[in-house]
């Protein structure tokens, strides 16, 4: 047999030569411009907002027709003043033209820091607790300090400005103090008996000096055990509670204060009834509205003897 005839060489450069070929052909491939590339996304885009406009128009029609109810609804509101339906509400009354909604209350000073030294030790040094500043000025009152211990001249000054004063708790019963109480009691009086309406309130330290001072008599107060105790109120019987301090309390309140510990005491002195009855000075001037009895005696019938005459005051805060 005859051998296989060799390979022509144009059919082998051809099978040679094609993988080169291609390759060449490949690599000579024109490049696509970036600006064909940036035009085609930015065509993209744009048909993409085209498709987002329109629930952003329909959104905003449904906003403005809704704004346009509202401000037809507004529109068509009457006040109260001219409709029939709330004809029968009640109203505020209006305020008595007669009566200050702003009054000015002196409070006095008493001696010392009120922290037993720690602030101030000078001898001269008074304070007032914030606690009575507070109780005034939630009833919409302003305040003004009396110092217990400025020049009268000043002190007098200071009275001709407010509309009442307030005695506050503490210790100090005797001295300088006690002078300027009394001598301040005392133009309050005059004050009252020339028509001027001129309210003293005498809390705990300042009921007890009162007594002392309207009694003549600076031995008449007697000790008692009420440190920290809770307490209930005995209203003495038949007792007119109007023009006192329980004149606007509600009926539920005034039976709750008899019968459950609603009241705190914190007081060392006081007087019984009994005392209290045989000093004509006293019963002249005051009259009794409530009793709480001390911790030697919780459960009494009736006010025992040893009973303390109630001395409202406002918590104690720094």
């Amino acid at each position: 047999m005859a051998p296989p005839p060799p390979p022509s060489p144009s059919a082998s450069s051809t099978a040679t030569n094609s993988p080169a070929s291609t390759s060449s052909s490949s690599s000579s491939l024109p490049p696509i411009p970036l600006s064909s590339i940036a035009g085609a996304a930015a065509a993209s885009s744009s048909n993409m907002l085209n498709y987002l406009w329109i629930p952003l128009l329909i959104a905003l029609s449904k906003e403005l027709s809704s704004s346009a109810n509202a401000q037809s609804t507004a529109s068509q509101l009457l006040l109260p003043s001219v409709t029939d339906a709330y004809a029968t509400v009640p109203r505020c009354p209006s305020g008595d033209p007669n009566l200050n909604f702003r009054p000015v209350i002196g409070i006095l000073s008493h001696p010392g820091d009120g922290a037993s030294g720690r602030l101030n030790n000078d001898t001269n040094a008074s304070y007032i607790a914030a606690s009575y500043v507070k109780f005034v000025e939630s009833a919409g009152a302003r305040v003004i300090p009396l110092i217990y211990n400025e020049p009268p001249q000043i002190l007098n000054e200071k009275l001709n400005l407010v509309n009442g004063v307030i005695f506050t708790g503490g210790w100090a019963k005797s001295g300088l103090y006690f002078e300027v109480v009394e001598s301040i009691f005392k133009n309050i009086l005059r004050k009252n008996d020339a028509g001027d309406h001129f309210p003293l309130l005498a809390i705990c330290l300042g009921f007890e000096l009162l007594t002392m001072i309207v009694s003549e008599d600076n031995n008449i107060l007697e000790q008692f055990s009420a440190a920290d105790q809770a307490s209930t109120l005995q209203f003495v019987e038949n007792i007119d509670i109007n023009g006192t301090v329980f004149q606007r309390f509600p009926p539920i309140l005034l039976k709750k204060l008899n019968t459950e510990c609603l009241v705190m005491q914190n007081h060392r002195y006081g007087i019984s009834p009994e005392k209290f009855q045989k000093n004509k000075s006293l019963c002249s001037f005051f009259k009794i509205l409530t009793t709480s009895v001390d911790e030697d005696d919780k459960v009494p019938k009736k006010p025992p003897p040893w009973s303390m005459f109630q001395r409202f005051r406002p918590a104690d805060t720094p």
